[in-house]
């Protein structure tokens, strides 16, 4: 079973930065794409970004595009959010995701390509 261990939230004002960041343990981390989605109270978890096994593609949801990069270290076995000019709309807890199948291509959007889960961390942004 995969640990993934988020950390990186907090409070920001509105225009500011934060940076997340996930390291899943007992899993050949290079093999597998990672993702980012998140859950604001009273709606449904909703994807953020993607990015492939090698790092070569990377995916966005079109609110964050422009605003967020999604980049893995796999020397590190890191996954990172980096997530800039935030908004009050961008509250929500964030939700790391480890995709279940090696080398995978397809759709990185889809919340059952993943099937490991961090715990979230919160993420709110003040106006």
């Amino acid at each position: 079973q995969v640990q993934l261990v988020e950390s990186g939230g907090g409070l920001v004002q509105a225009g500011g930065s934060l940076r997340l960041s996930c390291a899943p343990s007992g899993r050949t981390f290079s093999r597998y794409a990672m993702g980012w989605f998140r859950q604001a109270p009273g709606k449904e978890r909703e994807f953020v970004a993607a990015i492939n096994w090698s790092g070569g593609s990377t995916y966005y949801s079109d609110p964050v595009k422009g605003r967020f990069t999604i980049s893995r270290d796999n020397d590190k076995s890191t996954v990172y959010l980096q997530m800039n000019s935030l908004k009050p709309e961008d509250t929500a807890v964030y939700y790391c995701a480890a995709g279940g199948t090696q080398y995978y291509t397809g759709n990185y959007r889809n919340r059952h390509t993943y099937d490991s889960w961090g715990q979230g961390t919160q993420v709110t942004v003040s106006s």
